[in-house]
């Protein structure tokens, strides 16, 4: 769970190094409605979603996301299904933070833009995951389970969450189940530090403990410990996972988490064209030989 500034971003609009995976043709168009048709062809809502996209040209939208932008008293009826977002996933098209967070309870729903993960986010991870064959995460700080879920949904790695909040852990599990992507998708309770983390392929951190810099009026509750010095006792914990982590352990960081990565850790991917910067780094030898590198700025 993330803390710190963030770039503002309208909904709805792609940035120019996304558009590859995020939006399409006409002729894209056409092809991934005829396989999202396959998946959600029961689905009454679908039915009104493929008319009115299946005469889209090459002007780029958002197709999800549009229509959870529809004005009038029937909008949310007409939004689209757990059924269709899932499938929009899987062929990494993007469908909206809108169209996603709608699933989530209400109080987590109108935090979302602060606390968790885009999609658009989740989806370069899933790329990228997939291309380095990534098959096992951990997300650190996995709040409500929106980046475990739908990097699940649209790549072949399997994730765990690890969450201090039980509220939110739950709230995760109720997420997964309604995308089916529980088969790939674990959360944990429990608090970094003082939890046994799974050994993964990679580990993923969206500035979990940003948190403790806040002050009490912009924290999202009060059910757990929140403090500089609980903040220092997580970077110390992340620097002896990190130092531990055999060679070929790869680090997924989003606006970063606060502290530095070891010598011993490569960049070997970035996007700076997503809302904050999204790295990746991978061990390429057990001893540390130089200076770290620094995390981005909160």
């Amino acid at each position: 769970m993330p803390g710190g500034p963030r770039k503002v971003v309208q909904a709805g609009f792609i940035t120019a190094a996304n558009l590859s995976f995020l939006t399409i043709g006409f002729v894209g168009v056409r092809f991934a409605l005829w396989r999202c048709k396959e998946q959600c062809s029961r689905s009454s809502d679908f039915k009104t979603f493929v008319a009115r996209a299946s005469n889209m040209t090459s002007k780029v939208i958002n197709l999800l996301e549009r229509r959870a932008r529809a004005s009038g008293p029937t909008a949310v009826n007409v939004l689209p299904s757990p059924t269709c977002v899932a499938s929009a996933l899987r062929m990494r098209m993007c469908p909206g933070d809108r169209a996603f967070d709608r699933f989530l309870p209400h109080e987590l729903r109108v935090v979302s833009s602060r606390y968790w993960t885009p999609l658009v986010v989740a989806l370069r991870a899933a790329e990228w995951f997939d291309e380095l064959n990534i098959r096992t995460l951990v997300d650190i700080g996995s709040g409500a389970g929106k980046f475990c879920v739908a990097t699940a949904l649209a790549s072949r790695v399997h994730v765990t969450g690890v969450e201090q909040r039980l509220r939110l852990v739950s709230a995760a599990h109720d997420l997964a189940r309604l995308f089916e992507a529980d088969a790939r998708v674990t959360f944990v309770h429990g608090t970094f530090g003082e939890t046994v983390l799974p050994e993964a392929d990679a580990y993923y951190m969206y500035n979990p403990f940003g948190e403790n810099l806040f002050g009490p009026e912009d924290y999202l509750d009060n059910d757990v410990e929140l403090s500089h010095a609980r903040q220092l006792r997580d970077l110390a914990a992340v620097k002896q996972l990190l130092r531990d982590a055999p060679v070929g352990t790869c680090l997924l960081t989003y606006n970063g988490f606060g502290g530095e990565v070891p010598a011993s850790y490569r960049e070997i991917r970035v996007d700076r064209e997503t809302p904050n910067v999204l790295r990746m780094w991978r061990k390429i030898r057990r001893a540390n030989s130089g200076p770290p590198y620094a995390s981005d700025a909160w």
